[in-house]
């Protein structure tokens, strides 16, 4: 049996709390991995709360260089509105070093969110 936890990096892009606006996640280095995935759990939205959330890329770590990932470099499709205490997941096949998560809120007052990327296939094993 292979471990995986060994063989994988995880990144916060958005630490877990309660999302009262649109916000940006951080940015997560894909430098030495192959592959990645966006992972988004959710609790629960408060105030009929609306929102959506999106994968961005880059080349640099500059905010206005990021910008929305197509759907040809995306293996899977997230819904169009978050639902509560839900997991979803979906793959990045892009070529860009750098990927961040934005959650949007188009109405309500709240969710509480979180997003990781999971990083594979890693060009040195184990990561530590």
């Amino acid at each position: 049996m292979r471990d995986l936890a060994s063989n994988i990096g995880v990144v916060a892009s958005l630490v877990p709390a309660v999302q009262t606006a649109t916000l940006k996640g951080s940015e997560v280095d894909l430098r030495g991995y192959d592959s990645a995935a966006l992972v988004i759990n959710t609790g629960a939205i408060a105030g009929a709360g609306l929102f959506d959330i999106k994968l961005q890329e880059s080349d640099t770590t500059t905010d206005g260089d990021f910008s929305d990932v197509v759907a040809a470099d995306l293996i899977g499709d997230l819904p169009a509105a978050l639902e509560a205490s839900s997991v979803y997941r979906q793959g990045y096949v892009g070529t860009k070093r750098y990927i961040r998560a934005v959650i949007t809120q188009q109405s309500g007052t709240s969710i509480a969110a979180g997003a990781v990327v999971v990083l594979g296939h890693a060009t040195q094993r184990p990561i530590a």
